[in-house]
């Protein structure tokens, strides 16, 4: 597996000898070292564990897994935190929007509670619709929204969150081809501009070539 070397004391995310088995047989176990700004894909055939590992990171991993080691992120250790302690994002192959909540609703939902204020959270709500081309969609209803406008509007919900790393489960497998591309670069650019390590897991060797980083491979035979 990866020869990371973890240095505690730098900035990013790191992966210190996680190992994580189920039933008593190991999944796996790996090292990694993400800086900010760059990608790292994990990629595996289903079930080899790629999702559990983002479980595992995100702090929300079933107790069924019996899981070990570190995860450092910027000098700190996220091992013992709840979840909502980690300031990790996450993006999943759905989008998972609140159908309940406008689309600005959505965003404002994630906004980080220091920030107070219903016209300050908007005004990053729709500061947050502008980056990504979707002015004046705040009102809109999720369910109107096409898949592509959906998907940046996922993306910018984690990204007001303020994360610290951002984690990809796979959320371009549900696209089509020509959209596909697009929402990649588009996550990439916007993740890689903020200086967020990015973990990528992902059976598309595609999505790998896109991500342009180093690639570990999972339960090859």
């Amino acid at each position: 597996m990866n020869d990371a070397i973890i240095d505690p004391t730098t900035a990013g995310l790191f992966l210190d000898q996680i190992y994580i088995a189920l039933g008593g047989r190991q999944l796996f176990m790996m090292s990694l070292a993400i800086p900010p700004g760059e990608v790292v894909t994990v990629m595996g055939p289903s079930g080899s564990g790629k999702s559990t590992l983002l479980a595992m990171i995100g702090g929300f991993l079933d107790p069924a897994f019996t899981a070990a080691g570190q995860i450092l992120l910027n000098g700190n250790d996220l091992s013992q935190l709840p979840a909502k302690d980690r300031r990790v994002g996450i993006l999943f192959q759905d989008n998972l929007l609140f159908p309940h909540l406008s689309v600005a609703g959505n965003l404002m939902f994630a906004v980080p509670a220091a920030i107070k204020g219903r016209a300050a959270r908007r005004a990053l709500a729709d500061a947050a619709l502008s980056e990504v081309g979707l002015d004046g969609f705040g009102d809109r209803d999720p369910a109107t929204l096409s898949g592509g406008q959906r998907a940046r509007v996922a993306l910018m919900r984690v990204l007001v969150s303020q994360p610290r790393a951002l984690l990809l489960d796979e959320p371009f497998s549900k696209l089509d081809a020509d959209l596909r591309d697009q929402v990649r670069r588009l996550v990439f650019d916007k993740a890689t501009e903020r200086q967020l390590p990015i973990l990528l897991v992902t059976h598309d060797q595609a999505d790998a070539e896109a991500a342009g980083g180093p690639v570990e491979v999972i339960g090859g035979s």
